[in-house]
């Protein structure tokens, strides 16, 4: 796909899964409000509420934002932020799913040369083009949050594509929650440590790099459950 630029996260990713999102918090809080209108708002209040947390961020170090300032560079009230948010944590988390949930939506599960378990060179591109953003979050002792976030996200997701490629057969000799498992953190290693360096490949050639150091191994495990059912 064409990948545009984009100023921040909450502009590329104010989706349909993030308005999912605000319905179901909403109706805990208010009760029956999925309405249009009250939708239309709360997806315009959490925009302005990412938008002020990375404006912050590119300002200061994350650590050291608190919620108020938040707020107030977003000029909602406070129930108003607690009505959507647990924390400045979950404001960040949240815009970082939406990342993940978007990207995902572009993945070829059968793939031209090999299946892809996951976005890499989605996100590597995405990190390219904010990595102000994510480079003020390393400073700011932020990217621990995205990993836990990202880890447990994108360890869901290749479990689920492993179970697939997997089929009906006989289950390969290493459980598939720990494969997963073992994906997402490669694939996050390699993302930290490009950011951490500065970037010095291109996101084309860091997910090339992903694919020659982690898809073999993932392949030969599935087949070695194959074989062992004799298919």
């Amino acid at each position: 796909m064409a990948w545009r630029s984009t100023h921040n996260l909450a502009a590329l990713f104010c989706t349909e899964h993030g308005a999912a999102i605000v319905r179901e918090r909403e109706n805990l809080v208010k009760g029956d409000g999925d309405s249009a209108g009250a939708d239309r708002r709360s997806r315009r209040t959490r925009r302005l509420i990412a938008e002020a947390l990375i404006a912050l961020m590119v300002e200061q170090r994350y650590d050291r934002i608190t919620v108020q300032e938040i707020i107030d560079r977003a000029d909602v009230g406070r129930s108003t932020f607690y009505a959507h948010y647990h924390d400045k944590e979950d404001v960040l988390t949240s815009e970082f799913e939406h990342v993940l949930a978007q990207l995902h939506q572009h993945l070829d599960p059968d793939g031209a040369d090999a299946p892809q378990l996951l976005p890499s060179l989605g996100l590597f591109r995405h990190v390219q083009e904010q990595h102000h953003l994510y480079h003020a979050l390393l400073q700011g002792h932020g990217v621990g949050v995205l990993y836990e976030t990202g880890h447990r996200y994108l360890s869901a997701s290749v479990g689920r594509r492993l179970t697939v490629l997997a089929g009906d057969g006989r289950a390969p000799e290493v459980p598939l929650p720990l494969l997963a498992d073992y994906v997402a953190g490669a694939f996050l290693s390699l993302l930290r440590w490009w950011l951490e360096h500065q970037r010095p490949y291109p996101p084309e050639q860091m997910h090339a790099i992903f694919q020659q150091v982690v898809l073999p191994g993932v392949q030969a495990v599935v087949r070695r459950g194959d074989a062992a059912q004799g298919v």
